[in-house]
């Protein structure tokens, strides 16, 4: 069987394990406090060039969203986010579960459009009775979207500009953010997100950590006491040091931005072999996650040898079928998976 489910199926990558053990029997102060999350929250802040940017380490990715933006809105606001926004679809409420609302946009290849985004907040506005009503606090999206695809520059700056017109913190999720900014054609750097954002955060869990976020607050006037909001969301990990020990790999000799490049090449070799083929594509994805539409007797076929995912419900002749490359994925794999299809 070879699988192309999803990013984190695997442990951590050997030169991320490899601190881990080589730190395994030293012995530091808890909760983030220790010298290796010091130095990794460094290095991070010198990639993203913003030395007076907070950088804080949580456990996964649900719990950074719930966390961050419970943080970030008042009592009476709630969320803008895509329709098809992760918050939105794949959290489990848990968003709601913090006692906010998730106010949706209209999605467009996983992406919000600027302009909707301004006349959301100004239709708010205009009428009368708003006071009654849920005011939208934030915004949420996501780099790389739901369905793999990217904002170009333009369009993450105009999407800032509306914000800061507005006065609501932009918030973006990384969770495959290194797959984002190694996006085939891609022109965003971390450097832009960090420039863009107030607040984001850098996944690990699906870039080869065993797990572990990180959260880059760039706007100095947000999130101020976020370290107790961390713990009462239960995201502080008392051995801090775990965490801190693996960004420092992640972010030491480019081994993020490694790791970003080769999943994504990957990946679209996958998408070049299905188009060979014939199938359609059903996303353009310049990422790691690949979406391609597949006659119900051929992903019948494939389940007995590749695993993947079925991206929505299954159709009656065809259904959508997701395929995501991580940092095992081999060029064997994707080798045999060509043979499988030639056979098919």
């Amino acid at each position: 069987m070879i699988y192309f489910d999803s990013d984190y199926m695997a442990g951590a990558h050997p030169k991320v394990m490899e601190r881990l053990l080589k730190t395994n029997h030293l012995q530091t102060v808890g909760y983030g406090s220790d010298d290796y999350t010091k130095h990794a929250a460094e290095l991070i802040k010198d990639a993203c060039g913003k030395p007076d940017a907070r950088v804080y380490f949580l456990t996964g990715g649900t719990q950074t969203n719930a966390t961050v933006i419970d943080g970030l809105l008042a009592k009476h606001q709630g969320v803008l986010a895509a329709e098809s926004g992760h918050i939105n679809v794949h959290e489990a409420g848990a968003i709601e579960a913090s006692g906010h609302k998730i106010l949706t946009l209209p999605q467009h290849e996983g992406k919000i459009w600027a302009s909707e985004l301004k006349e959301y907040i100004e239709n708010f506005y205009n009428d009368d009775t708003y006071e009654h009503m849920v005011a939208p606090g934030m915004l949420y999206i996501s780099f790389p979207t739901e369905y793999g695809t990217v904002y170009s520059y333009e369009e993450l700056k105009e999407i800032s500009d509306i914000c800061n017109k507005y006065q609501i913190p932009l918030y973006i999720d990384g969770a495959r953010l290194a797959y984002g900014l190694a996006a085939e054609n891609g022109s965003v750097t971390l450097k832009d997100i960090a420039a863009l954002a107030d607040v984001f955060y850098i996944g690990g869990t699906k870039v080869g950590t065993l797990f572990g976020e990180a959260v880059v607050i760039t706007n100095p006037t947000l999130l101020k006491n976020f370290f107790p909001l961390i713990k009462q969301h239960g995201a502080l990990l008392a051995k801090g040091r775990l965490l801190g020990v693996q960004f420092e790999a992640l972010f030491e000799d480019n081994l993020y931005e490694d790791i970003g490049l080769q999943v994504v090449n990957k990946a679209i070799r996958i998408r070049e072999i299905f188009k060979s083929k014939g199938y359609k594509i059903a996303a353009d994805s310049p990422t790691n996650q690949q979406f391609i539409c597949l006659p119900n007797h051929i992903i019948d076929q494939l389940m007995p040898n590749v695993s993947f995912e079925l991206w929505g419900p299954r159709g009656k002749e065809e259904t959508t079928v997701r395929f995501v490359t991580g940092w095992t994925t081999t060029d064997q794999e994707i080798e045999t998976l060509a043979e499988i299809l030639d056979k098919l």
